[in-house]
Parts: structure tokens; sequence; C-alpha cells
């Protein structure tokens, strides 16, 4: 084993350690709250911590609180986590200022800049025009997020993503495309494929 890895496992352990009372302190919070605010008020205080000790700590902590979260990703600075409900795989990369809902990232994925991942398309119901929106409630969904897939700054995802699918910067995400897709656009559409031109599929003129 390499210096370097022997010292990022020193790092990670020192980090998991001083993690462990926040840990404490929001699973003694959770048991009296239950709600994902809870775990968002956790977030947003980690996420004002800076450089690598920000990346280290807020890895650990998410690994604690978070199911099947490894603690091999990387979360920028101002990034918020609104859902306890989340997993992010090994080697994940998550840039600054990122909103991220209840979802699922895959191995080695990464996240521009400004990425918003909502907990699906149907948190807010709107059919009933006698009702203000704010009072109609909504379902949340976990979202997927394939593996090796890159999603550029600003993009939007509203629905789950196939793996090795890549988001141009900007794109607004509403549909689920096949694997290896390139998108781009709002509503984002395929414009080609990682695969060559050829790979063509009966969702890409939709």
């Amino acid at each position: 084993m390499s210096t370097r890895s022997v010292a990022k496992k020193c790092f990670k352990a020192f980090f998991l350690l001083l993690a462990l009372p926040l840990y404490v302190a929001f699973q003694l919070l959770w048991l009296i709250t239950r709600t994902d605010g809870c775990f968002a008020s956790f977030s947003q205080a980690l996420s004002l911590v800076p450089g690598k000790a920000g990346t280290y700590l807020r890895a650990a902590f998410y690994r604690l609180t978070c199911p099947g979260t490894s603690d091999e990703i990387s979360v920028g600075f101002l990034t918020v986590l609104s859902h306890r409900d989340t997993t992010i795989r090994k080697g994940v990369y998550i840039g600054p200022q990122c909103n991220i809902g209840m979802c699922e990232i895959g191995e080695n994925t990464l996240l521009g800049s400004g990425v918003h991942i909502l907990s699906g398309n149907k948190q807010h119901d709107f059919t009933d025009d006698k009702k203000p929106i704010q009072d109609q409630g909504g379902s949340f969904d976990k979202v997927t997020i394939g593996s090796d897939c890159w999603i550029g700054n600003g993009a939007i995802v509203m629905c789950g993503i196939s793996e090795k699918t890549i988001v141009a910067a900007g794109s607004v995400v509403t549909r689920t495309a096949d694997r290896g897709a390139i998108l781009a656009g709002n509503p984002a559409r395929k414009l080609s494929s990682r695969y060559g031109n050829n790979a063509a599929t009966k969702n890409d003129n939709k």
C-alpha cells in the first residue's frame, strides 16, 4: 500500500471520529422529530465547512447517516442534501452549491456545480384550482442516477438517469433516456450517444 493510500485512510478515520459526536446529536434529534428537516439542518451546517476538512467531514457524516453511502465520495462546499434516504456510491463527485433531493447516485458519477436533483416530478400537486398549491401536498420519489454519468453545471434532474449518461450544462431532464445518451436542452433531448450515432432507440425522437 502506498504512502498516499495510508495517509488517506488515516485522514478518513480521523474525520470519522470527528463526525461521531455530530452523528450522535443527529440521532437524538432524529428520534424526536423523525423529519427530513432535521437532517437538512445538519447538512446545511456541514456544507459551510470549507476545504479538504469539509470534504472529509461531510463524507464521514453521510456515510454514518445515509443508507448505503460510501465514505469514498466528495461533496462540495455549500452543497445540501435534503433527505436522509439518499444513497451516494463510491467514487461520486458532487460539486459546490448543489441541492440533492432523495436519490441514489451510482458509482463514479460526477455532478458539476449548481446541479439540482429533485425528488421526482410530483412534489407539488396543482390539480385543485380552488386550493393554494402549497396546501395541496405532493409526493417524493427516490430518483436513481446511474453509474459513470456526467451531469453538467446548473442542470436540473427530475427523473432517473440511465448509466453512462451525459447531461449538458443547464439542461432540464424530465424523462429517462437510454444508456449512454448525451442529453441537452430544456426539456433535455437526446443529441447523440456515447456509443455512436448508430445506437438509436425508440426514445430518440420522442
